[in-house]
């Protein structure tokens, strides 16, 4: 699994909108988020699925034997944590998001509708990239258990 880092958007090509900014998460973005958060709610996000779709030498397995870890693949809906980052803390948040998720390029940033506990919100989050060489959601799932 090369660790080849393939060209992704940086934030200020997204388009985010201003102000606060709600950030999606589907795995350890739940229980540690890594940036400081004013509101939390649960989310549903239609489209994608939570799935062990990503290879992992870095915190599973190995580079000769590299193990999965989550990512939201095409289909379905997930349902996670949405935090909502105050408008002073966007800026630095942004780069600990990147730094954390962007590292490898095996997530494509994306601004997606959520449903959360009292209203829909654009949510940025990180889906798979079915392109990257480490996207593993092809596997059978035999070889993915």
């Amino acid at each position: 699994m090369p660790d080849s880092v393939l060209p992704y958007p940086q934030p200020e090509e997204l388009d985010l909108p201003a102000g606060d900014l709600w950030v999606f998460g589907y795995g350890s973005l739940m229980w540690d988020p890594g940036f400081p958060y004013v509101e939390w709610a649960p989310g549903l996000v239609y489209g994608y699925h939570r799935a062990l779709c990503i290879f992992s030498s870095r915190w599973r397995g190995t580079p000769e034997r590299p193990g999965l870890v989550l990512g939201l693949d095409r289909g379905g809906a997930c349902r996670g944590i949405a935090f909502r980052i105050a408008h002073s803390d966007v800026s630095t948040s942004l780069e600990a998001l990147w730094e954390r998720e962007m590292r490898r390029g095996v997530y494509h940033p994306r601004l997606l509708r959520a449903r959360l506990s009292r209203h829909v919100a654009r949510v940025l989050t990180f889906v798979a990239n079915p392109l990257h060489p480490g996207y593993a959601g092809t596997l059978p799932t035999e070889r993915t258990a």
